[in-house]
């Protein structure tokens, strides 16, 4: 395949939801894109649109290892890595089995930790690049009944901040995006976890508030409304270390910051009556 000299992104997690959107929106807008994901068959509009799939599990060191080589191969370089491949694992810290927990680690950190580290290296050699990792407000605050999830995201916000710092040297800018509420696969999946392992215990109560919690009767943003974000930190010269967006990003991290740890607790309690 002859080498272009379109800017090449790899997006995770490209099937679904807002990497997806990232997929499409930077093949509109001239990029070479190469979306990875377990499930192939649901990025038939990448490769329609010009963008090749790649079938990759981020908890399979080898899947990892030929996605970037195949790009290297074909591209001869790579210019952006979007981290966006994650899941929510809810249910009361208690009741998930511990597996689950380590399943959760290995998708949300670990996996962008060597995915990254097979990128590097090429970065390095490019003296260029930008390392995009998708965390949420997540990462930021914790809630009840999604103890590993947060754990996970807040791993990454501490890990992205130390990679930051020792990768500006070689002309490589990490940026962290945190998503609040979007219209995705996420909430289903991550609330039917809830009620799996904790619908029927002793965390019951808490688990049948939170999912007749008005907020999750609303509708979401777009995932557009993360895509836009990207495509700014894309385009900047100088990219923020973070940005945010989606329903209540702003208000909850403000709180947050603000608050002490108590009146937030009584803030997100007060959310899910």
């Amino acid at each position: 395949m002859k080498i272009g000299t379109k800017r090449v992104v790899l997006v995770t997690g490209a099937s679904s939801g807002i990497g997806k959107d990232f997929a499409l929106q930077l093949l509109r807008e001239g990029y070479m894109v190469y979306g990875a994901a377990r499930r192939v068959d649901r990025m038939g509009d990448i490769e329609a649109a010009g963008g090749v799939a790649l079938e990759m599990d981020v908890t399979v060191d080898a899947a990892m290892t030929a996605g970037i080589e195949r790009i290297i191969r074909e591209q001869g370089r790579i210019d952006v890595l979007v981290n966006n491949a994650g899941y929510g694992q809810m249910g009361a810290l208690e009741d998930v089995p511990m597996d689950m927990a380590r399943r959760q680690l290995e998708v949300n950190l670990i996996g962008v930790a060597r995915l990254t580290q097979l990128v590097l290296p090429h970065m390095r050699a490019q003296k260029s690049g930008r390392i995009v990792n998708i965390s949420t407000i997540g990462g930021k605050f914790a809630g009840p009944l999604g103890g590993w999830y947060y754990v996970s995201k807040h791993a990454l916000e501490g890990y992205s901040d130390s990679l930051r710092l020792e990768v500006r040297q070689f002309g490589i800018d990490v940026v962290v995006i945190e998503p609040g509420g979007i219209e995705t696969e996420w909430g289903p999946i991550a609330f039917g976890s809830a009620e799996e392992y904790s619908g029927q215990g002793a965390y019951g109560p808490l688990v049948k508030a939170m999912m007749n919690s008005p907020i999750l009767k609303r509708k979401m943003p777009p995932p557009k409304v993360i895509t836009d974000l990207l495509l700014k930190a894309l385009k900047s010269d100088r990219p923020r270390a973070r940005y945010h967006g989606g329903f209540m990003a702003g208000p909850i991290l403000f709180m947050k910051w603000l608050l002490p740890d108590r009146m937030m607790d009584l803030v997100l309690t007060r959310t899910m009556q």
